[in-house]
């Protein structure tokens, strides 16, 4: 599966509903053997397979449509093979934190050590609009 942005997490960022630069966005690491993207899919209760805690993006910023962070680091992970990451925007509540981008990238099998993700230093950073 490619990386690719959420249709929903789309249709929120055109009508406001999303501002990456303000809100609080989060990153989960997926197990793509439980969860399987799905376009359809909209709310952060809609996903499943997460392992460990999400991240919170620091240091955010958008530059000519490109969405930037600093680096993430999830310390002591253990559980299933993580296969790729979800951005969301988190609200507080599962079921109204829309999804925004599902980035299958590496696979990381934890062993209770730290999971780094490095963000591209290319031309769309972490993706870009």
């Amino acid at each position: 599966m490619a990386s690719v942005l959420y249709p929903k997490g789309k249709e929120a960022f055109l009508a406001g509903d999303i501002a990456l630069d303000t809100d609080t966005i989060k990153v989960a690491l997926v197990d793509t053997g439980t969860y399987t993207y799905t376009a359809t899919h909209q709310f952060y209760s809609e996903l499943s397979g997460v392992v460990g805690t999400d991240g919170t993006l620091a240091n955010k910023s958008i530059t000519d449509g490109v969405f930037d962070a600093d680096n993430l680091v999830w310390t002591a992970v253990s559980g299933a093979t993580v296969e790729a990451v979800v951005i969301y925007k988190d609200t507080g509540v599962a079921a109204t934190s829309p999804l925004i981008a599902f980035i299958d990238d590496d696979t990381v099998t934890p062993n209770g050590g730290d999971i780094t993700a490095v963000w591209s230093a290319g031309a769309n950073r972490i993706f870009a609009l």
